[in-house]
């Protein structure tokens, strides 16, 4: 393993953003209520947008947040999440008010979801959004806000059980004919982020790795991003690092041979049959290990930008239909194998904060040694896909990647996507 090389001199800007991030294994119902305010009396229906019920019913005011008034009262909360996210979860809800649910929750947040959603909050007049779920519910959230006409902004409570990192970036994205738009735009920022490990116990095997990856992305791209600074990629190498740690323990799956001294005593009896019964209930150090990882790689994507993965990544997602964290998770070596030679100092960064000699190598041992997908065949992508692919990304590729990227470079690295190939080989 390699020393990291000492940078220049002082001479950078670092953005700061405003959030409450709490952590708290077993207590997202209890955090959430206080955030929100204690829930009095009944507890009454709700309105479901997406799917079926009709009446009405009111929330308590947590203190700061206006109601539907504008002035200090009982806020109008809206709950995005999955009709499967809303069974799982519901302990976590039982102690909060909602006038609104939204469970027709869209991959990549199309423009016609989006415009329901929208619809929906403004019919209810909602004061407060509560995301519980993975990028999809959060990245709706915040089509949300930044549509909202409401004074103040629509303030978002984020409740993540995955890795994806959205709910800490004031980053949204949006897919309307095909075509995938990003921003980055602080009024979608969520103000308030409840992370509990409990809540990824449901979360299938191959998912939490794919999942874990696309945090880890996050990092290694907050690295080489238009705004990368000290600051952010000390954040970027820590939590790289935590999720390299964390992820072999919350890739321990019920029934998958010997386990580790710390997942032996966990209960399998919960898995859940929809999702086949593939939860990971092993390892719960490891899953809040992955949630810190995947904060930190998010802050530090956030206040960095969007470096050349992301953009490729939201072409084969936006254009393509690809899953979010597979197509990450896939993509994510062959990026680094592209930029290394022209950016020793961050492929250096990656490389020791995975423990390994070259960030390549590294990537590539964490990857094998979890089974993680290799090739955007298995997920749909077709081999004549990619000239198309290449056509859309290429206008795309931020200024300031450390190497310039020719067609030639792209197709040969979204061939070896494809394929499955070993990164940078021809």
């Amino acid at each position: 393993m390699r020393e990291q090389p000492v940078g220049p001199g002082l001479d950078f800007e670092y953005r700061t953003q405003r959030q409450r991030v709490l952590f708290g294994t077993g207590r997202a119902g209890e955090l959430l209520a206080e955030v929100l305010g204690k829930v009095l009396g009944e507890q009454p229906a709700t309105v479901q947008a997406g799917g079926t019920g009709t009446s009405t019913g009111s929330v308590i005011a947590p203190a700061g947040i206006a109601g539907a008034s504008g002035t200090p009262g009982a806020p109008r909360v809206m709950v995005i999440a999955t009709r499967r996210e809303l069974e799982r979860s519901a302990a976590v809800l039982a102690g909060i008010r909602s006038v609104l649910v939204f469970d027709e929750i869209v991959q990549h947040v199309p423009a016609e979801s989006a415009e329901r959603a929208h619809r929906a909050a403004q019919a209810a007049r909602i004061d407060v959004v509560v995301a519980l779920g993975g990028g999809s519910a959060i990245g709706l959230a915040k089509i949300l806000a930044l549509r909202s006409e409401r004074t103040g902004g629509l303030p978002i409570v984020a409740v993540p059980t995955t890795y994806s990192g959205s709910e800490a970036t004031a980053v949204w994205g949006l897919v309307e004919n095909g075509v995938k738009t990003t921003g980055f735009d602080l009024r979608v920022l969520p103000g308030t982020v409840i992370y509990d490990a409990d809540l990824t116990l449901s979360l299938p095997r191959e998912l939490s790795v794919s999942s874990a990856l696309n945090a880890l992305a996050h990092g290694v791209d907050a690295l080489w991003a238009p705004g990368a600074n000290p600051v952010s990629a000390l954040l970027a190498a820590e939590g790289i690092r935590m999720l390299a740690h964390a992820l072999p323990r919350i890739a321990v799956a019920p029934g998958a041979g010997p386990r580790t001294a710390e997942a032996a005593g966990s209960d399998t009896s919960g898995s859940d049959p929809v999702l086949g019964g593939g939860g990971i209930h092993g390892a719960p150090a490891g899953r809040k290990d992955a949630l810190y990882g995947a904060y930190l790689s998010a802050s530090a994507f956030s206040s960095a930008g969007s470096g050349l993965h992301h953009t490729i990544c939201h072409v084969l997602g936006g254009t393509f239909g690809l899953p979010h964290a597979q197509t990450h998770a896939i993509v994510l070596p062959h990026v680094v194998a592209l930029n290394a030679p022209a950016a020793t100092e961050a492929e250096a960064q990656i490389a020791a904060a995975l423990g390994s000699c070259t960030a390549v190598e590294g990537l590539l041992a964490l990857r094998d040694s979890l089974h993680a997908p290799t090739a955007l065949r298995d997920f749909g992508f077709q081999e004549s896909d990619i000239a198309r692919a290449v056509a859309l990304i290429l206008p795309a590729v931020p200024a300031s990647n450390p190497r310039a990227v020719t067609p030639d470079d792209l197709t040969l690295l979204l061939r070896n996507a494809w394929s499955g190939a070993a990164p940078g080989g021809r």
